[in-house]
């Protein structure tokens, strides 16, 4: 199955399994794989976007880029909230598929532990990655892939 498609990668803080596995895949799908992440990472790949370290650098290089359809891998639930805005599709690092549905509860939650934090307060933050996660991307990663064009 070759592919028209592309993928926009938040490299910033995107695991190293899930980039090498999309490169990987990129030769099998046929889509145009684009990385994003400030000088500070180092990322190989024949598309990469380089940007400054400023708060929200590369999630502005990734919205300026993405178009309808296209694919972004992020685990930043406001970008993600912009992608589907913009008729993207969305897939976390450690599988989740973004949907229009749920992403308004998730930045509610995200502003609810924000004011909690700022307030001196503490917030359980991810669980340590593990294998399960790689393998929910790969099947996320494909069913998303098979329902591009």
């Amino acid at each position: 199955m070759i592919l028209k498609a592309k993928i926009i990668v938040d490299a910033d803080a995107c695991p190293k399994n899930c980039l090498v596995l999309l490169q990987k895949e990129r030769s099998r799908f046929g889509y145009r794989l684009i990385t994003i992440a400030s000088f500070n990472h180092v990322i190989n790949n024949s598309e990469h976007i380089t940007v400054g370290n400023e708060k929200e650098a590369a999630d502005l290089a990734v919205i300026n880029r993405v178009q309808a359809g296209d694919l972004v891998v992020t685990q930043d639930w406001g970008l993600a909230a912009l992608v589907l805005g913009k008729g993207g599709k969305v897939l976390a690092p450690n599988g989740r598929i973004y949907h229009e549905d749920d992403i308004r509860f998730m930045l509610e939650e995200r502003a609810v532990k924000a004011k909690i934090r700022r307030a001196g307060g503490r917030t359980k933050g991810p669980a340590a990655r593990g294998k399960q996660d790689d393998q929910k991307f790969f099947a996320s990663l494909f069913e998303l892939l098979s329902q591009m064009d």
